[in-house]
């Protein structure tokens, strides 16, 4: 079974999270949610909290399918204050390994520079940090082992596409209809 891990840190957008974690999770694939603070319980950018599987420093990540790195200002900028997690990111699009992020976390991986003339999306007020990327106002954009999206209202579309990358598209579709998703 594919496994999945899903970063939180506190102020992380709570429907691109668990969105993500919901339906990856209704397609069969092994999803783990992963605190990079000192705690389990992460509190979301609307003051909801969630408590993670596991804590960043007790797991080992690298044998995962895809990473994913959730938005929300507040939490990206927590993200990106975990240097081993910045590692783990830049060793897996080093390996051609998936990485997906949406939001404000594509920032994090402009900042690392693993989008330099690769297709990429954002939270519109993010798209001008995406300097080097060929930025898209599409609702997904894949551009090679990395998938980036615009945010909250774009999450649906984001789990889809990352279900059909690691399963198929039929499986995608399926999803999709039972939650009553789309026409």
């Amino acid at each position: 079974m594919k496994k999945i891990y899903v970063f939180l840190a506190d102020g992380f957008e709570e429907i691109e999270a668990l969105t993500v974690v919901d339906l990856l999770r209704r397609a069969g694939l092994d999803v783990v949610t992963v605190s990079i603070m000192e705690d389990a319980q992460v509190m979301g950018s609307h003051r909801i909290p969630v408590t993670a599987d596991a804590l960043f420093s007790e797991t080992d990540c690298a044998g995962a399918d895809l990473l994913v790195l959730p938005g929300g200002a507040v939490g990206t900028d927590n993200l990106e204050k975990c240097q081993p997690l910045l590692e783990l990111v830049k060793s897996y699009v080093s390996q051609n390994k998936k990485v997906a992020a949406i939001c404000a976390a594509p920032r994090i991986l402009a900042g690392l520079g693993l989008l330099n003339g690769r297709k990429a999306t954002s939270y519109p007020s993010v798209m001008e940090e995406l300097t080097d990327a060929q930025t898209t106002t599409e609702s997904v954009a894949v551009d090679g082992c990395i998938t980036t999206s615009r945010g909250l209202g774009t999450a649906i579309d984001f789990s889809l596409e990352l279900i059909a990358q690691l399963i198929s598209a039929k499986k995608a579709e399926e999803i999709a209809a039972s939650v009553v998703y789309g026409k």
